[in-house]
């Protein structure tokens, strides 16, 4: 035999008050309580629209711009005022290079921390995950030096498990003793990708180097600021003579922006940077280094923007539930006290005048039961009445009688 499921409780949901309370003299704090209602409709509609903005945000590609500073550096080794005064050692090997004289080139980077940005180590980038291409030429002779006077390194796209995800710089050795210049040339990695502007397009966009969604961004507000939309056909644009002397047309269908766009970009100019190695000095103590702007994505700002999203714990939103129950059943209680208390000042003020217009109240409650509307239920109780009068006759009374006489008597005879 199964067991009777239980009776499934009652939850209050309305936590307000009626306004016969609210006016009431004797609730002096029903206006504050109503006040801290609204106050907090308003705190759940804010939050709930921040949350929605911080989701929309989410989605969207967040940048900001971080410094990287880039250290260039040499150091030697074996060189002819390095060994000089010391007693003959070994003599050169030329397979391991002991002994030969040599230098060996450091180019290294790292990224600064902005002040009032908090450290987001999971997502710290190292040199070479900000760098795509680097290119390192030594002017030297290569008759003297046919080893090799242009170093390059190009970021794989996939690294393999095995080898070194990400490192902060990189080392070129030499051998030589003879002073040597230096260029580095560097490709930076930027998000989101920016690409250097036709100059023709840049001088009048006023955009040298941007992502090619901003480029677009940028020629779109340009047409909205010069009213240069069809006045007909917005999806038209007419285009202004520094336009039509770029894009060789005078109308652009708006579609026709991005890939128009596309035509005017070109991968931004490396970055160069020049050194200079004098082996037969003792290097510098302090490297030499220089500051360079990239556009990175935000991942610290993301992150915070997730612990706001997943701040609200499971716990929290039960506790704050039960809450919620509680102030709707209390605010229950409260109007059902109101709603005796003014029964029974009524009673107590005119109990005569209270009885009969209670009894009206139900007799039009009864109508109501006993039909589907106020003039099918008059008619019910007005054919109740005709009916009623039957027993009121002449001869009612008589009967009445004579039964009552025959229940009397038979009475009498037991």
């Amino acid at each position: 035999m199964e067991a009777p499921k239980a009776a499934k409780k009652r939850k209050f949901t309305d936590k307000s008050l009626p306004s016969s309370i609210l006016h009431s003299a004797d609730f002096t704090d029903s206006k504050f309580y109503q006040e801290l209602l609204d106050v907090e409709r308003k705190l759940d509609w804010t939050i709930s629209r921040k949350r929605a903005e911080i989701q929309d945000a989410l989605g969207k590609p967040s940048q900001t711009t971080r410094t990287l500073r880039i250290f260039l550096s040499h150091t030697v080794s074996d060189q002819p005022w390095q060994t000089a005064g010391q007693p003959a050692g070994e003599a050169p090997n030329f397979e391991t290079g002991q002994g030969i004289p040599s230098w060996a080139l450091k180019v290294e980077g790292r990224l600064l921390e902005s002040s009032g940005r908090s450290r987001d180590k999971a997502s710290q980038k190292r040199f070479s995950n900000v760098v795509k291409h680097l290119v390192v030429d030594l002017e030297r002779d290569p008759n003297l030096y046919p080893d090799g006077n242009t170093v390059e390194w190009r970021r794989p796209q996939a690294v393999p498990q095995a080898g070194p995800s990400s490192v902060d710089g990189f080392t070129v050795r030499r051998t030589g003793d003879s002073p040597t210049k230096v260029r580095v040339m560097m490709y930076l990695e930027h998000y989101p990708e920016q690409y250097k502007v036709h100059p023709e397009l840049g001088a009048i966009l006023d955009v040298k180097e941007e992502s090619r969604i901003g480029i677009i961004t940028a020629l779109w507000n340009y047409i909205k600021i010069n009213n240069l939309q069809d006045k007909v056909d917005r999806r038209m644009i007419r285009l202004d003579d520094k336009l039509k002397a770029l894009f060789r047309t005078e109308t652009l269908a708006f579609q026709q922006i991005p890939e128009l766009v596309n035509h005017y970009l070109s991968p931004p100019d490396p970055i160069l940077l020049y050194y200079n190695i004098k082996p037969n000095e003792p290097p510098p103590v302090i490297p030499q280094a220089w500051d360079v702007e990239i556009k990175m994505e935000d991942t610290s700002l993301k992150s915070r923007m997730n612990q706001v999203i997943l701040n609200t714990s499971s716990e929290t939103a039960r506790d704050i539930a039960k809450y919620d129950e509680e102030a709707a059943l209390l605010a229950q209680q409260i109007q059902n006290a109101q709603l005796k208390c003014t029964f029974l000042e009524a009673f107590a003020t005119d109990p005569a005048d209270f009885i009969n217009k209670w009894l009206a109240s139900q007799s039009r409650d009864l109508d109501s039961v006993l039909a589907a509307g106020p003039s099918e239920g008059l008619t019910v109780r007005e054919e109740e009445l005709k009916r009623s009068e039957f027993f009121r006759l002449p001869w009612v009374e008589e009967a009445v009688a004579v039964q009552e006489g025959l229940r009397m008597a038979s009475r009498s005879m037991i």
